[in-house]
């Protein structure tokens, strides 16, 4: 209806008419979609006022900050209005204040119509109701609201004006919400007393599916309901009733220059909020210059160090810019997410974010990193000290900054991910470096590609950089006469500049060049986000031949004797967070002392409002906290099973975890194949294949999952699954291994109310054969109280209010003043009784007057111990521990699922190979064919170094994939799914077939076509150097993105050590110092050049022309030899060739330590054995010292 879907499978038939009319361009309108795409680093606050900045351009920043005050209240999020939105790695908001934030930054546009897509998922059902008495005070007021809900709770029911009732994509009911009942009266379907009305008219066109019986009974009752409609409908005739036509309020534009200015201030913000991005931006400056200017240190005017001084331009033009380059694209894939919406929206124009991101980052990126680079390396290399020399130099490395960032913009704007974008990065880079003239010479590249070096914005960098370098210079010939002697040639500047093909006063115009391609790369990168929109499209569905019915019987339910049960007992417990910065170091807590009992055979709940606590909780007991170098988490008390104290092992063994998100399932595979592959690597190895299957099969029968599961999980662009049936898929495979203890944090949210009842019916289940269940709870429908056996009830701040029994929860409150009404559903009304409404300030005054009295209310003492379980010592603990699957296990099925999960892929398919081929593209397109004239030297040995590319090629795959693929098994690896091991060698085995496939293809292109020994041997031996080095810059990938999972940190890091190792290749630098040679043994790189150069350069005989003759009439290099023992290159190549394969070898072994150390914590259990470990017992926050911020 909103217009935001599309695609070439997408057929929309009918109207959707806007005030009578289709075009709904000219009304303001806005959406919130149910994803939050929020900017993690600032707070609630500071979101909503650059939103309504943007959003309200006539209003006066009084009005705006007044406004935005208002809905922070309006939405409850005065106490977190101060809090950063947080993500995966750096906690901040809960998810219901992230939702509530999402909803107040489109509430800020003040539309004239607001589409909601699941408004309410993830916000306690308190909160839930304000939201939406936000929605009809704004209904009120004369706009349309148009609201996706799936559990409305019925106060909020009674809010609605107008309801549509969808089923399977039909309408069974459509009209005014007063006659919504009375229809379904009339056909037969009267709602009971005290049942709420919304959860009624949802179980009444839901499918239940999981028996074959109650599904036929509900498929003919929805069918009636259905035909229903349509017949009432045609009776009624097409035209809607009550249609009314009022002036539209056209949709205001921010002007550009506001926009601008907006931008500038957030990105700023948000730059200088992300340490590890912005510092490793500055590191990558200064690493880079020190480690290149001490490869280059000192150069000096003899032949080799002219070659030296060449390769030192080189790398000042090139890869530095390569490397701003890679980073910014990295950085670019998750910025532009925002964009996208924001331009969707059309609150933010192209213009706007692309200028207003340079002027955020002058002063913090695009100034200093330019110029610490030109400081550090100019002199350290000892170019020219000529103080207007360097300011050449410095203007110029500053262009090629802005270029790198200008063009890294066009390649997200072709590809929004960073395969895609990588992609065209690495082969522009390939392009520049092979039309620069350093490798090849400028002007013996073919013909047909030799135009190429005017469009190569490198090779005005590098001519400049030459020119402003050479220009009038006279180096350290051996042979007296200075510059006329005709001997001395080749230590004149002019010879130089001839010799690399640049023309005479070649400065001031490449600078005007590379400005204009800035400016270019930016307009461009315009035009293609103008015309390259990131749409959502929908994803194919994947039949499959299995029979759908297979699997209706049930799984016999397991006696509650023969179940060896865990009771769970918390004593005082309490977490607090300790933020650590460079200045300062403050305690936060999360979870003030508390005493709780979860018993096994009942559904234990956790409720309370956003930000009490709750699922700190369960991630605190399920032992999910992690400590990194800015948090440290402070646990107090104690958490026992059956009395005893379990260890983090034994915990992670037994209990099982749902989390909130769903970001662990693979978006290529069906919901079907997702649990069977799981359903294989997960349940124990005595039941068979079959009925493992068997099992899958049945959990997508009891999950309501029938429907769609042969359908892809999907992702953000690729419209899959709904967001309630990820959700469901979720918990399906944490429940396929029926564990003794299930912890599940918000199992209901996104899931309408009859689904949400089958999911209680089937924890119910494993619940009563004797499992202990945890769960948190937003909204729960009034008839799930009843199946509630103890609740724990906490405030905001993580004060305990109450824990106990369900029943024994309305008599303490009633004990207080505070009776539940009958009609009223007992969890609400706990949770209205604990929320302070901030909404009003008379309000909030009594509210926390209240709370705060429930709270000193309810003590600890409270608690008799209790202890239920069968189980008495920790050794019977261990015993339940289950193992993860062997290698022998879990690899085939590893193997099978990553190889159909990545060939549902083709963008990542045509990215892997696609980097290697269009590498030896490029090269055979510009080295073919190599000749034996003065000039082939430098091209043939260009050309070995032009293969050290691959190294960055093999980074590049690494990121693309790695990232998704290690998240997924952190995941499984918390579950004690599998192991390092069938994981690593999983991903090695994957990867593997393509480098070997592209490596073949590379020398295809690059021996037969450029034109080296066409011999057996040549060929396999360029296969094997290819093979090597991709395979090592995936191994550094591997070691980099584990060792930090702040991936653009990682690029940064790994970018210096390829960059440095391809410039100690042997090519570009001729003298490296000592230091550098033993770490240069390292890299794969000087292999590679060190078995590559003797094959193909060895036995070469060497011409030259006339005006490049010595004055004995000699040529300056005439055989291989020579040209070897001038780069010092003449070395034993077999040694080399079985160094790169050790090197691959030991950097594999390297990455898979690696992995193996981070994720068994080797580093904090030697911590621990030397006593690093032991600390004084801190008191914890005093319940009543706390209660001044209730």
């Amino acid at each position: 209806m909103s217009g935001r879907l599309h695609g070439s499978r997408l057929h929309a038939s009918g109207r959707t008419l806007f005030n009578g009319i289709e075009d709904g361009s000219g009304v303001r309108s806005a959406y919130v979609i149910q994803q939050d795409i929020l900017l993690p680093t600032l707070t609630v606050r500071e979101t909503l006022t650059y939103a309504a900045d943007l959003r309200l351009p006539s209003v006066s920043k009084k009005e705006r900050r007044d406004l935005v005050e208002e809905v922070i209240l309006e939405l409850s999020l005065k106490e977190a209005a101060d809090t950063r939105i947080g993500d995966s790695q750096h906690r901040g908001c809960s998810g219901g204040e992230k939702r509530r934030t999402s909803i107040g930054v489109q509430l800020l546009s003040n539309p004239s119509l607001l589409w909601l897509d699941e408004p309410t998922t993830g916000l306690d059902s308190t909160s839930a109701y304000q939201v939406v008495k936000t929605l009809q005070t704004l209904a009120r007021k004369g706009r349309t609201i148009i609201v996706t809900i799936h559990q409305p709770r019925g106060e909020i029911y009674s809010l609605f004006d107008n309801v549509i009732l969808l089923t399977q994509g039909n309408a069974a009911y459509s009209g005014p919400v007063q006659d919504c009942l009375p229809y379904f009266t009339t056909l037969g379907h009267e709602i009971p007393p005290f049942v709420n009305p919304a959860e009624f008219i949802i179980d009444l066109v839901s499918i239940d599916n999981r028996s074959s019986e109650a599904e036929e009974e509900a498929k003919s009752r929805v069918g009636h309901l259905k035909d229903a409609w349509k017949e009432r409908e045609k009776a009624s005739g097409d035209e809607p009733n009550g249609a009314r036509r009022v002036k539209g309020s056209a949709a205001g534009t921010t002007p550009i220059y506001r926009q601008i200015q907006v931008l500038t201030r957030r990105t700023w913000t948000v730059t200088i909020r992300d340490p590890m991005g912005m510092i490793g931006s500055l590191i990558e400056a200064v690493t880079m210059a020190i480690i290149t200017g001490w490869i280059f240190l000192n150069l000096g005017g003899s032949l080799t160090a002219i070659r030296s001084r060449e390769g030192a331009l080189y790398t000042a033009a090139v890869l530095q810019g390569y490397l701003i380059l890679l980073y910014e694209t990295y950085r670019l894939t998750s910025d532009i997410q925002i964009f996208d919406e924001e331009s969707r929206q059309g609150v933010v124009s192209i213009p706007a974010f692309l200028i207003s991101r340079r002027l955020a980052r002058f002063l913090l990126e695009d100034l200093p990193v330019p110029l610490i680079f030109s400081l550090i390396f100019y002199f350290m290399a000892g170019f020219r000290t000529d103080g207007s020399v360097f300011m050449i130099f410095f203007s110029i490395i500053l262009l090629e900054h802005y270029i790198a960032v200008c063009f890294a913009t066009t390649c997200i704007a072709i590809s929004r991910n960073f395969a895609g974008a990588s992609l065209v990065a690495n082969l522009n880079f390939t392009l520049q470096s092979m039309a620069c003239g350093f490798f090849i010479q400028a002007n013996t590249i073919p013909i047909y590609v030799r135009w190429t070096k005017w469009t190569a914005y490198v090779f005005y960098a590098f001519g400049a950089l030459c020119a402003n370098e050479f220009t009038d210079q006279f180096y350290d010939c051996p042979v007296a006469g200075g510059a006329t002697n005709p001997a001395c040639k080749e230590y004149t500047g002019q010879f130089i500049l001839n010799s690399l093909g640049f023309p005479s006063n070649w400065v001031w115009r490449p600078i005007l060049v590379l400005v204009g391609f800035a400016i270019l790369f930016y307009i461009l990168a315009g035009i293609l986000l103008r015309f390259l929109r990131a749409e959502i499209e929908m994803a194919r569905a994947r039949p499959s031949n299995a029979d759908a019915s297979a699997g209706k019987e049930n799984m016999a339910a397991q006696a509650s004797a023969q179940v060896r049960n865990i009771a769970i007992r918390l004593e005082s417990y309490a977490l607090n967070v300790e933020k650590r910065s460079f200045r300062q170091s403050t305690l936060k807590p999360i979870l003030l002392p508390l005493t709780a009992d979860f018993e096994p055979g009942r559904l234990n709940v956790i409720m309370g409002p956003s930000g009490s606590g709750k699922t700190s909780l369960l991630n605190c007991m399920a032992g999910r906290l992690r400590d990194d170098i800015t948090t440290r988490y402070k646990k107090y008390g104690r958490m026992t099973f059956n009395g005893a104290s379990p260890s983090e092992h034994v915990v992670h063994a037994i209990c099982s975890f749902v989390t909130q998100e769903d970001d662990a399932l693979l978006a290529s595979l069906t919901v079907r194949e997702t649990l069977r592959y799981a359903a294989r690597l997960r349940l124990p190895k005595w039941m068979s294949k079959e009925q493992k299957l068997r099992r899958a099969e049945d959990i997508i029968l009891k999950m309501g999952l029938k429907d769609c599961a042969d359908n892809l999980i999907g992702n953000d662009l690729i419209k899959g699954i709904s967001g309630g049936e990820k959700r469901r898929v979720t918990i399906a495979v944490q429940i396929l291994t029926e564990p003794r203890i299930l912890l599940l944090d918000e199992p209901l949210s996104g899931l309408d109310a009859f689904t949400a009842l089958s999911i209680m019916d089937v924890l119910r289940g494993l619940a009563n054969e004797g499992r202990t269940l945890v769960l948190t709870i937003h909204q729960p429908r009034s008839d799930l109280f009843a199946h509630f056996g103890s609740i724990l009830l906490l405030a905001r701040g993580g004060h305990p209010v109450y824990a106990g029994t369900a029943q024994g929860m309305l008599q303490h409150f009633e004990s207080h003043g505070y009776r539940c009404p009958k009609q009223t559903n007992p969890s609400d009304f706990a949770l209205d009784l604990i929320t302070v409404n901030l909404q009003h300030k008379t309000r909030e005054a009594a509210s926390r007057a209240k709370v705060r009295k429930l709270i000193e209310s309810w003590t600890p003492e409270m608690f008799p111990v209790a202890r239920t379980g069968s189980i008495a010592t920790p050794a019977e603990l261990g015993s339940l521990a289950r193992e993860p699957a062997s290698l022998a296990t879990a690899f085939p099925i590893l193997l099978k699922r990553a190889t159909q999960n990545f060939f549902r892929q083709p963008d990542l398919l045509a990215a892997r190979i696609g980097q290697v081929v269009g590498l030896g593209l490029v090269l055979a397109l510009f080295f073919a064919p190599l000749k034996n004239d003065y000039f082939s030297i430098q091209n043939r040995l260009g050309f070995l170094v032009e293969i050290a590319p691959l190294y960055f090629v093999g980074m590049l795959n690494n990121i693309a994939v790695y990232p998704v693929e290690r998240d997924s098994f952190y995941s499984d690896y918390d579950d004690r799914v599998y192991g390092v091991e069938a994981f690593f060698l999983t991903y090695t085995i994957i990867e593997t077939p393509f480098e070997i496939v592209s490596s073949l293809i590379f020398a295809v292109l690059t021996v037969l076509a450029v034109g080296l020994e066409r011999t057996a041997s040549i060929f396999f031996i360029v296969v094997f150097n290819a093979f090597c080095i991709v395979s090592c810059g995936e191994s550094l990938g591997i070691a980099f993105n584990t060792l930090f999972t702040h991936t653009g940190f990682s690029v940064n890091c790994m970018s210096v050590l390829l960059s440095v190792a391809q410039i100690m290749g042997g090519v570009i630098s001729l003298n490296v110092p000592s230091f550098l040679q033993a770490f240069n043994h390292l890299s794969p790189i000087k292999y590679a050049v060190g078995n590559l150069a003797p094959y193909t350069v060895r036995n070469q005989h060497f011409t030259c022309q006339e005006w490049q003759r010595l004055p004995n009439g000699s040529c300056p290099i005439t055989t291989g030899e020579e040209a070897l023992n001038l780069y010092k290159l003449n070395k034993d190549p077999e040694m080399n060739i079985m160094a790169l394969g050790i090197c691959v070898v030991v950097y594999r072994i390297v990455a898979y330590l690696i992995l193996k150390m981070v994720k068994e914590r080797w580093l904090g259990r030697l911590w621990r054995k030397a006593g690093g470990g032991k600390k004084k017992e801190v008191q914890s926050t005093t319940q009543t010292s706390a209660l001044s911020e209730v």
